[in-house]
């Protein structure tokens, strides 16, 4: 379980260690080093050099990003992952999200994404906070067992679920590079 960082914690966890876990929630987690990097725009500079020295040079290392992107690894998993992503999110576009569930779907993967299409990076919404806390204490009992209360999704919540209503493959083509 894990936001941004965190989000691609649980990622690389359940790619790299996948006998490790019963389950992952990964909010707002970048799957591709590169394509995140390649988000950042240009007034970030400095923080985008900043992160390839952390990181490594992904731009020029294309095996390199292969081995630390948990996409390139997403038929590892075996467990169930439940994804949040906000639409509008600056720092982990929504393509991130988008990517790697389709590559889990492909793969007949279970996975639930949740997309919130007035979100950023977070849910800052009390609404759609308590609908993603809602539907993650519900996928939890569901593969950790133990006991939820019922879940009502929230007046005013705005949770989309591209699997379930058919528009994932039309937001995975949107976000493919020109």
């Amino acid at each position: 379980y894990g936001g941004s960082y965190g989000g691609y914690a649980c990622l690389a966890g359940l790619t790299f260690t996948p006998d490790v876990y019963a389950c992952g929630v990964d909010i707002v987690g970048p799957s591709n080093a590169k394509t995140l990097l390649d988000s950042i725009p240009p007034y970030w500079k400095p923080i985008r050099n900043d992160l390839l020295m952390k990181v490594g040079n992904v731009d020029e290392d294309e095996e390199f990003n292969r081995k630390i992107s948990p996409l390139f690894h997403a038929d590892k998993i075996k467990v169930p992952l439940l994804i949040g992503q906000g639409a509008n999110d600056p720092r982990v576009k929504q393509a991130e999200a988008d990517q790697i569930v389709q590559a889990m779907v492909d793969k007949s993967i279970p996975v639930d994404y949740v997309l919130y299409p007035d979100e950023g990076h977070g849910f800052a919404r009390p609404q759609n906070r308590i609908d993603f806390q809602g539907r993650t204490e519900i996928f939890l009992e569901k593969h950790l067992g133990g006991r939820s209360e019922s879940f009502t999704p929230p007046e005013g919540a705005t949770a989309l679920l591209p699997i379930l209503d058919g528009t994932l493959g039309k937001l995975v083509a949107s976000a493919a590079p020109a």
